[in-house]
């Protein structure tokens, strides 16, 4: 009896012991550069104030754990590399950064804020994900539009979408070239934006 209740604590503290092994693992977490803010120059003054709406997305980019693409038709999780904050609200912020950063504009905040907009950007990220196939790349698709409340229709759309080559077999290198990815993204579509106002001026209210 005396030797099997041995046997029976040992195989229990044995079971503790790669338990807590197993649970030492780290988790690591990752952001996307916010990068410097550069200082307008000369750029063209665009009379309107743009509100940013939250970002939308599917369930796993609400999410902090990254994702990756297993197959054509399959994405998965990592449980132990996760980002900072769920994609889509770190999207949201580094666009109303890019837009800020312009200078080209009265004034850029969150949708959610008290200020008054003469538009809303509107947004959805389709996806910020690690794909392998044909290699490992990182893939950003994000699409955004222009929504004029006043006559409420959407005036201006565009989409990004690109796979980024990572310059390495790890996670980080993922992280890496997907950080190079969405500012070359947001760029684009800022660039895009940008264009439209100057191709649609805004006349300013009488007496500004």
């Amino acid at each position: 009896m005396l030797r099997r209740r041995t046997q029976t604590a040992g195989i229990l503290l044995l079971m503790m012991i790669l338990s807590g092994c197993g649970a030492t693992r780290p988790m690591k977490y990752y952001v996307l550069d916010p990068g410097p803010v550069p200082a307008a120059s000369g750029a063209a003054q665009y009379p309107v104030t743009l509100l940013v709406g939250r970002i939308t997305a599917s369930h796993l980019y609400r999410d902090d754990r990254l994702v990756y693409g297993s197959g054509p038709v399959q994405l998965g999780v990592f449980d132990y590399e996760r980002w900072a904050e769920p994609p889509a609200d770190m999207i949201q912020d580094l666009l109303i950064g890019s837009l800020r950063s312009t200078g080209q504009y009265r004034a850029v905040s969150g949708l959610s804020s008290n200020v008054r907009g003469d538009y809303i950007v509107r947004g959805h990220l389709w996806s910020i994900s690690e794909v392998d196939q044909p290699e490992l790349m990182a893939r950003f698709s994000l699409q955004i539009e222009l929504f004029d409340p006043k006559t409420r229709t959407t005036v201006w759309s565009s989409k990004y979408e690109h796979d980024e080559p990572a310059q390495g077999k790890t996670v980080q290198a993922v992280v890496e070239a997907m950080n190079k990815n969405v500012h070359a993204g947001l760029k684009q579509l800022t660039t895009g934006l940008s264009e439209y106002f100057a191709s649609h001026p805004v006349e300013q209210p009488a007496g500004n």
